[in-house]
This record gives structure tokens, C-alpha cells and sequence, in this order.
């Protein structure tokens, strides 16, 4: 191309976009050789780096109901029956966390006054985003890197499995990663900076949701439950340090692994009771708004220790050794490599034309380094993904052919006019094209289905980009570099 020919090209702000994008998709990538080995910021999944994959099952379910009681009513005396945790998540429907066979509550049900009316096994879009949390401020404090928590939730909105996935991690090290809990402690300040031990996490029985309190005030927090042990231990702590009597000078700390996750003073109601006897049902409060609702959240989990309010057990695991990820990725570089060839060659034997065949070929691989640069940000790269890039490639030359054939008239580019309309028309055939492949992969993004998640946001956003981006660009490059 001469340069009077490339001026022409980077005066339209299609190609110049495009090139921009380009560029900051190569700083994005950022390949290079450190340590002697060629590398990239590129995030790749299980499949192609060494890791352990963990599938979980949630123990629990999502029930409906009906009962001529009140709910509150029904709901208590249900607890009392099944002894576990429940939350009411909306009208008619509670979440049990704990696994019951439907027959054992079909009977519970009735015995509370209520009638089941639906079941399915797993947990709220709430839990399940709690679950997740847990996992992820695990995971980050261990410093474990390229660690993926995915929930799994069907169409009716409950979240069957969990999905964790740890590169470089043992199989047995991630279950114990999982299920590991932290250490716990309440202290009471005494003087100045020093605490004093209370209890420790074992006695917490049971943690409540981030709710209000009282109900109907703005102000965030969450209840949780002593043993009676504990509240003994609390009573006699708050006694022996002086905070009943003075409990603004005493503040109690919640600390987790040594790192304190809350500390307030007892509230004079509190202090007062704590004075007679053992309190065992406690409130923690987190203040109001936003900022005190993801404090609730947040301390909710730390009262936990890090325990998941849900059980779960294994439904499926793996584990992908070294010597195999370094395989899929040598074979998907040698399927990448080929699909492209084999589309030049295919290119070449329909136009026979260097300066048709070289700015397509050009184009389309301009569209999948602009993807690989937006990849980096938003997902890992797995065999899936791989199959989506390749997939774009091939659906992005056949568009390149539409607009080709569509604005050439026996080889030659019509009138500035013509050629405008021509462009339009072929834009109009390959943006429906892209409506479609749209509509078809949303379902599959919406749908949480792991690696297949992958490979639909990937198709997504490479048709996307090569409609706004990519096809304009190149319809403006081969009217520049064929034009008379």
C-alpha cells in the first residue's frame, strides 16, 4: 500500500478507531520474555494451567408453602419442628439451610400448620452471594492467585452448585482451603489499649442476616446467639473489666485471625442486663445506609469465622497437572494458527487478489488481538473460549466476504455514491446476522453454565465489536485501497 493510499485510510475515524483500539489492546496483552520464557497478562482457565477445579452441592433448599397461620407464627413454629436455620426470601417461599428429603418436610409442614407446596434443593441468589464472598476473602487472604468462585443458578433463580476454581492448588488442598475456618475471638478493652480475652468463636451458635433493629429504624446490623457457656463467659468478662458499669470506656473487639473485624462499646440496655444475668441473643450494630448494610454483611461472615452458612458437599472435582495444561495450550496455538491459514487460502482461492485477500486477513486478526486485549479484563481464556475466538474468526470473514461482494463490481469500486449504498446494504445483512448470534448467546451468558458462560460472552463481544468496530473499518480500507 502506498503512503498516499494509508493517509487516505487513517483519515476516516472507522480505521483510526480500530488502530487505537489495537494498540491499547497490545499494551493490554503486554507480551514479553521474563525469565527466559515468553509470556502475556492473559488469564488462562483450568484447562490451560496446572489447578483444581471443585464443584459443590448446596445441603438445602427453596421451599413454598401455604398456611392459614401468620407467617411469623408458622415460620417459628416450623423452626421449632425442624430445628435449623430458615429465612422467609419472599412471599410463600423460605429457604431451609439445612438438607431435608422432601417427605420429612411435607410432615413437618403439616405438623407446623402449613402446606409444602414446591421444593427444590439449593440455596437463594442472597446466600449463594454470601457463599461466594466467603470464598473470595478466603482465597485472598491465603494469597491464592487466579482463583474463580462461580455460583451456578438455574432459570428458577436458585443456585444449585458453586463452582471453585484454584490454579496451582492440590485437590486435597482445596478442600481444605474450603472448609477451613478461621480463628474467632471477642475481647473487652481494660485500659488504654489493652484487651482482655472473652470467648472464642466455638460458642456462637447461630448468626442472624444483616437486618434492622429496631425494625423500622435505618440502622443496620446482625443478631447472632450465644451458647450458654458463652453468655456466661461474656456476663463474667463485662463484670470483672468494668464495662457494665461504665461501658464507653469498654469497648468490645470481634477479631478474626488476629485482624479486628468490629469494635463498639456495649450499649447502656446491654450493660444493664449483663449486670443481673447471662444474655445470650446479642446485637451487633453497623450503622445506617449502604455503608452499614455491607459492614452487616461483611461482620455476618466474620462471625462465622469463614464457616459457609450452608452446607455443601462435592459433587464433582478435578485436577489438571502441569504437563497437560502446557498440552492444550501447544494444541490450541496449533488450531489457532490453522484455522487462519486455512481461511487465507480459502480467501486467496476465491479473489486471487493480494490487496483484497492481505487487508481482510489483516482486519480479522486486528479483531481477535482487540479481543484477546478486552479478554484480559473481564475473562480467563479456556478451551471454551479458545473455540469462541476461533468461531469469531470464522464469522468474521464470512461478513468481510458480504461486504466485499457486496461494494465490488467486477473487481472494481463503484462511484463514492454507489459505493456508500452498497456499504450501507452489506451493514444492514451482517448487523441482523449479528442481532441473531446475539439473541442465541445470551441465553447461554445468563445461565451461569461455567465454561459455556465463557464461550457466549466471548462470541458476544467479538460480534459486537467486529459490527461496530472491525466491518465499518475495513469497508472504508478497501474503498481507499481499490479505488481508481
Amino acid at each position: 500500500m502506498s503512503d498516499s493510499k494509508l493517509m487516505a485510510c487513517l483519515k476516516h475515524w472507522q480505521v483510526a478507531l480500530m488502530i487505537i483500539l489495537l494498540v491499547a489492546s497490545v499494551i493490554a496483552i503486554a507480551p514479553r520474555f521474563e525469565d527466559g520464557k515468553f509470556t502475556t497478562n492473559l488469564q488462562y482457565g483450568l484447562d490451560l494451567q496446572e489447578g483444581t477445579w471443585l464443584q459443590m452441592e448446596f445441603k438445602a433448599e427453596i421451599v413454598g408453602f401455604e398456611t392459614d397461620k401468620p407467617v411469623d407464627q408458622f415460620v417459628s413454629d416450623l423452626q421449632k419442628q425442624l430445628d435449623t436455620e430458615m429465612y422467609l426470601i419472599d412471599e410463600g417461599k423460605l429457604e431451609i439451610r439445612s438438607y431435608f428429603p422432601r417427605e420429612t418436610l411435607e410432615s413437618a409442614f403439616a405438623a407446623a400448620g402449613g402446606r409444602l407446596t414446591s421444593y427444590e434443593q439449593g440455596v437463594s441468589r442472597e446466600t449463594a452471594d454470601d457463599v461466594k464472598r466467603i470464598l473470595e476473602n478466603k482465597l485472598n487472604a491465603l494469597g491464592t492467585k487466579d482463583a474463580r468462585v462461580n455460583p451456578l443458578t438455574g432459570l428458577s433463580g436458585v443456585t444449585h452448585y458453586i463452582r471453585v476454581e484454584l490454579a496451582g492448588v492440590s485437590l486435597s488442598q482445596a478442600k481444605e482451603i474450603v472448609g477451613k475456618q478461621g480463628k474467632f475471638e471477642i475481647r473487652i478493652h481494660t485500659t488504654g489499649n489493652e484487651t482482655e480475652h472473652v470467648l472464642y468463636g466455638e460458642t456462637i451458635t447461630s448468626v442472624g442476616v444483616p437486618s434492622h433493629e429496631p425494625p423500622g429504624s435505618t440502622t443496620w446490623g446482625v443478631s447472632f446467639t450465644l451458647s450458654e457457656d458463652g453468655a456466661r463467659k461474656l456476663q463474667q468478662g463485662a463484670i470483672a473489666t468494668g464495662a457494665v458499669s461504665n461501658p464507653d470506656a469498654h469497648f468490645l473487639d470481634m477479631v478474626l485471625d488476629g485482624n479486628v473485624v468490629y469494635s463498639a462499646p456495649l450499649s447502656g440496655d446491654l450493660a444493664a442486663k449483663l449486670a443481673i444475668e447471662p444474655i445470650r441473643q446479642l446485637y451487633a450494630s453497623t450503622g445506617p445506609g449502604a455503608a452499614g448494610l455491607d459492614a452487616a454483611k461483611n461482620l455476618e461472615i466474620h462471625l462465622r469465622a469463614g464457616a459457609l452458612p450452608v452446607d455443601v458437599s462435592v459433587a464433582g472435582s478435578g485436577y489438571v497437572p502441569a504437563g497437560m495444561s502446557d498440552y492444550f495450550r501447544l494444541m490450541c496455538a496449533i488450531a489457532f494458527i490453522a484455522a487462519a491459514v486455512a481461511v487465507g487460502v480459502v480467501i486467496y482461492y476465491r479473489y486471487r487478489e493480494a490487496s483484497i485477500v492481505l487487508p481482510m486477513i489483516g482486519t480479522n486478526l486486528t479483531e481477535i488481538v482487540i479481543l484477546l486485549g478486552i479478554a484480559t479484563l473481564i475473562q480467563q481464556l479456556d478451551l471454551a473460549a479458545i473455540a469462541a475466538l476461533i468461531a469469531v474468526m470464522g464469522t468474521g470473514i464470512d461478513q468481510l466476504v458480504i461486504i466485499t461482494d457486496e461494494v465490488l463490481h467486477e473487481g472494481k469500486v463503484p462511484s463514492p455514491t454507489l459505493y456508500k449504498k452498497r456499504l450501507v446494504r452489506a451493514l444492514g445483512i451482517i448487523l441482523i446476522s449479528a442481532f441473531t448470534v446475539i439473541i442465541a448467546m445470551i441465553p447461554l451468558a445468563l445461565m451461569d453454565l461455567s465454561s459455556l458462560r465463557g464461550f457466549a460472552l466471548i462470541t458476544i463481544i467479538g460480534v459486537v465489536i467486529g459490527v461496530a468496530v472491525t466491518r465499518p473499518a475495513y469497508g472504508e480500507i478497501i474503498k481507499e485501497i481499490l479505488s481508481k
